[in-house]
């Protein structure tokens, strides 16, 4: 005899946007939030997956300096000017995420790609950090 294996439904709950307290001060007077950000890793790179909707490419800053990774993406306003929004579940913002990079990423050949809100970063791995098979003599 089978048992009946069906799963019970979820709630979907609402997952509010995490403000960012930076560590500096910015020279541009609005919020920031934190992207939601997934990583994952193979033997030869780590992949950063984060959300950053209604930002587009131009206004989009990655930069590397003494080994930390800053994103910093920024909303145009001007898109949202005259909206009174009825009902709202997030609020409108800049994002802005920093990362400490370690020697075994291959720093040079970083990528960044956009699509549809979502921006992945590739980080090599560098080559003394992959796994290699040591000969048995």
């Amino acid at each position: 005899m089978m048992e009946d294996t069906m799963v019970a439904p979820q709630e979907l709950a609402v997952q509010p946007k995490k403000e960012l307290t930076p560590k500096e001060e910015k020279t541009v007077p609005a919020r920031y939030y934190v992207p939601n950000t997934d990583i994952h890793e193979t033997d030869e790179a780590l992949t950063l997956v984060m959300e950053m909707p209604g930002v587009e490419k131009k206004n989009i800053d990655v930069k590397l300096e003494n080994d930390v990774l800053r994103i910093e993406g920024r909303i145009d306003f001007s898109k949202y000017e005259g909206l009174d929004p009825v009902y709202a579940e997030y609020n409108v913002g800049h994002f802005s995420r920093t990362f400490a990079l370690s020697n075994k990423i291959d720093q040079d050949r970083i990528q960044a790609d956009l699509q549809d809100g979502i921006l992945t970063l590739t980080l090599p791995k560098a080559k003394q950090a992959l796994p290699r098979q040591i000969p048995i003599n």
